[in-house]
């Protein structure tokens, strides 16, 4: 007879490394899938300083191999599969993955969310060397330098006037069609002394030496920046069509609904970090894992 887990967690970034490591240590039977690298986006973090515990900061690496020893040493199996489905069969869900199947009373689910990229030179090769997808997190690395910020969306908007509080220069690049809609935020955005927004131009290469030094334009007067840091914050990857095909309930930008405690429209199945598009931080989805391991747990419980 197949195996039924107490807990099944999608995705092994730091939100589903600590939904595992609190429903392991509660000797609940919890096995974690993940398709890509045990410890998620975090792990392209140059170094992370707003970790609590770590005041000298560390490396996302070696954050997330923290993470993942800790879940392991309360029993947590983790397994390379990828996941294709998901499904209801009342008293256990099934997860389908490209090497079978597997049965669980929970489940969690953790899948982060994958940015849209430039797919530009130089974009892979300083991530993390001055290419960041997060100004939150790497904003306080620019301090008093110069950076651009690359997107057309709410967001990038709203992060560029983030980092005027603490670097030197923001240039805003949203690109051939401008802003896509007339933000609340754009008007102080406009007058902001810091920033110089530059429309019509694209970016056709991210150059350096160890680190970023400047970025290369393409259709328009601008051809060459010279600046320190490149922040990329195009709209994410939606949501797989996994979880809409199993019902699960998810905002028209692809984030999974959830309540307070991270429970989705679909009894027994979670949601946490960044999938539901709240926080962006280490500390956060760690907190959403937390929440919803707590949570499933007390589902376990009233199901038997």
């Amino acid at each position: 007879m197949e195996k039924v887990w107490d807990v099944i967690i999608i995705g092994a970034g730091p939100a589903g490394l600590t939904a595992g490591i609190y429903t392991a240590r509660q000797n609940h039977s919890t096995l974690i899938l993940h398709s890509g690298k045990v410890g998620g986006m975090a792990l392209e973090a140059h170094k992370i300083e707003n970790y609590p515990g770590f005041p000298q900061g560390l490396t996302g690496a070696e954050l997330m191999n923290l993470f993942r020893e800790q879940a392991s040493r309360f029993g947590a199996e983790i397994k390379p599969e990828t996941v294709i489905g998901l499904s209801d069969a009342g008293d256990y869900k099934i997860v389908s993955t490209r090497s079978g199947y597997h049965q669980g009373k929970a489940v969690i689910i953790a899948t982060g969310i994958q940015r849209k990229q430039l797919s530009v030179p130089g974009e892979m090769e300083f991530k993390g060397r001055g290419v960041s997808y997060c100004a939150i997190c790497d904003g306080p690395f620019f301090r008093e330098k110069t950076v651009a910020v690359v997107g057309a969306g709410h967001e990038a908007v709203i992060d560029a006037l983030h980092l005027t509080e603490t670097v030197s220069k923001v240039y805003t690049i949203p690109g051939k069609k401008g802003y896509s809609e007339n933000y609340p935020e754009l008007t102080a955005l406009r007058s902001n002394k810091k920033v110089e927004i530059i429309e019509g131009p694209e970016i056709s290469e991210i150059g350096g030496g160890e680190f970023v030094t400047h970025i290369k334009l393409s259709g328009g007067k601008v051809e060459k920046l010279d600046l320190d840091g490149v922040f990329i914050l195009l709209e994410h990857v939606p949501t797989s069509n996994i979880l809409v095909e199993a019902g699960i309930d998810a905002d028209e930008g692809g984030c999974v609904i959830v309540n307070r405690n991270q429970q989705t429209n679909l009894p027994g199945v979670f949601a946490a970090g960044d999938c539901s598009c709240t926080g962006w931080q280490v500390v956060t989805a760690a907190g959403d894992g937390a929440k919803a391991a707590l949570t499933a747990m007390k589902f376990l419980k009233q199901g038997k």
